[in-house]
């Protein structure tokens, strides 16, 4: 999700000048529940696929937790371009600042990865 959330944003700052906080707040929404609802029903038809069978109500509460959890690795971008939206902020900065965010989530993810392969290589 942070990758397709960078690539927006990344996107969109080469239309910032023309862009307003509404259509950023839009364009990333759009395509960030595009982008789960399409997780989530890659998962349902990999069960399908698998089990030849529909998931348990248990099975598709994991499945909707698990794909839909990854909203939280943007929560900050949309937040950012509300305090454009408010005038606090330009686009140019919010998205920016979005940018940094996301950037700084990967390496972050990366860190802990390497971190991991560490302990258990």
């Amino acid at each position: 999700m942070t990758f397709t959330g960078l690539a927006v944003v990344l996107a969109m700052q080469s239309q910032a000048e023309t862009l307003t906080a509404g259509a950023a707040a839009s364009t990333l929404a759009i395509t960030v529940v595009g982008t789960l609802l399409a997780v989530f029903v890659a998962d349902l038809v990999s069960h399908l696929a698998v089990h030849a069978k529909t998931p348990t109500r248990s099975e598709l509460s994991h499945m909707a937790r698990t794909s839909f959890g990854a909203f939280g690795a943007i929560v900050l971008p949309p937040i950012f371009i509300a305090v454009a939206a408010v005038g606090r902020w330009s686009i140019e900065a919010s998205l920016r600042a979005s940018t940094i965010a996301l950037i700084t989530a990967l390496v972050l993810g990366l860190a802990v990865v390497g971190l991991e392969l560490l302990e258990h290589g």
